[in-house]
């Protein structure tokens, strides 16, 4: 049975403008820390205008953290498909998959339902978002498989000769869907294809897995298949160790709320009053509570709640260690503790029926 891998976040919020030199710069050398302790990928987010990813543009940074590692899997988690050309976007990911040596995983997603701001920012109006990432998903593959491809849709028009470079992996990379609710779970099971989940209760996340796998069988595909798509498929949580369960609640809880509330803040902020009230539910989530969406405690208490997510048979973990205001040192001594301490325990086969002591 092959182990669980698992990828650092990098989703570095800044407080202010003068505050994104250092951030960024940190989340580059937090790329560097993640392969040197043996991380299986490091994932890039997307966010515009509010400071919630200080870098930005995911694509731009990948490059950068593809020239300063070797190994490690470079994943998207994942690109707002709504801001971007198909056919630009296939161009980019394949000079990166080249600059890395096939280390690309290509997440995408429509986009934040809540950051109206966003799509108003890049002229893009938000009813679209969802049509313009299905015609897309179309779109990716074939532009990178196919010489002389015509497409006519909603909303993109495109007769490509031949894409270059060519892509390095073959016949592409990976493409993950990030998906948040339980109909687009059943979407992509139904076309046999990889998910990205965002952060939810335990319990909901096995229930909704435990309905993607039957739905796909309900559709035909088999158990093989079915395990090779699990394979693919990755789990997104926040994180923090500590030595003991008392320190890491004291951190979590300050870090966590202060990153509801930059959110928060951000949206009443940049949203207008119209977009604001179209929203039924946003933060108020239970999935965001900190219970829910963050694991925290001793590495004994965080190895045991990464077991119960490791019976799902998800391939992977997405784990986002450096939450909101957290310091450097607050968060490089939580990846060493994982690293040393929590990751040893999955790292085969048999750590999947290793009991704590």
């Amino acid at each position: 049975m092959a182990s669980m891998k698992f990828g650092n976040f990098l989703f570095p919020q800044s407080s202010a403008p003068e505050d994104d030199f250092q951030v960024v710069d940190d989340a580059l050398r937090e790329a560097e820390l993640s392969e040197a302790l043996g991380f299986d990928a490091v994932w890039l987010g997307e966010h515009h205008i509010d400071g919630a990813c200080a870098y930005v543009d995911p694509v731009t940074f990948a490059a950068a953290v593809a020239a300063r590692t070797r190994r490690v899997k470079i994943g998207f988690a994942a690109v707002q498909m709504a801001l971007h050309h198909p056919i630009r976007l296939a161009e980019q990911v394949a000079l990166l998959d080249n600059i890395s040596r096939g280390r690309i995983v290509l997440g995408i997603g429509r986009g934040t339902a809540y950051n109206f701001y966003e799509y108003r920012s890049y002229g893009i109006p938000f009813a679209e978002a969802q049509g313009r990432l299905v015609e897309s998903e179309e779109i990716l593959p074939k532009a990178w498989t196919t010489t002389s491809y015509r497409h006519k849709g909603e909303f993109f028009d495109i007769d490509l000769p031949v894409l270059r470079p060519k892509v390095y992996q073959q016949p592409h990379p990976t493409m993950i869907r990030a998906v948040a609710t339980e109909e687009s779970m059943k979407i992509m099971a139904g076309q046999g294809r990889p998910i990205m989940l965002v952060v939810q209760p335990d319990g909901e996340t096995e229930r909704r897995f435990e309905v993607y796998r039957q739905t796909m069988r309900d559709g035909g595909f088999g158990e093989e298949h079915i395990r090779r798509v699990m394979g693919d498929c990755w789990i997104w949580r926040n994180i923090y160790v500590a030595e003991s369960d008392a320190e890491a609640v004291s951190l979590a809880a300050r870090v966590h709320e202060a990153n509801q509330d930059h959110v928060a803040r951000a949206r009443l902020r940049l949203n207008t009053a119209e977009e604001t009230a179209s929203v039924t539910s946003g933060l108020a989530d239970p999935r965001f509570e900190l219970e829910n969406s963050m694991i925290y405690g001793s590495a004994d208490s965080v190895a045991e709640r990464i077991r119960r997510l490791e019976r799902i048979g998800a391939g992977g973990l997405i784990l986002h260690f450096r939450v909101g205001p957290m310091s450097w040192e607050e968060n490089e001594r939580s990846l060493r503790l994982f690293a040393d301490e929590v990751m040893p325990r999955f790292r085969d086969g048999t750590a999947r029926l290793q009991e704590l002591e």
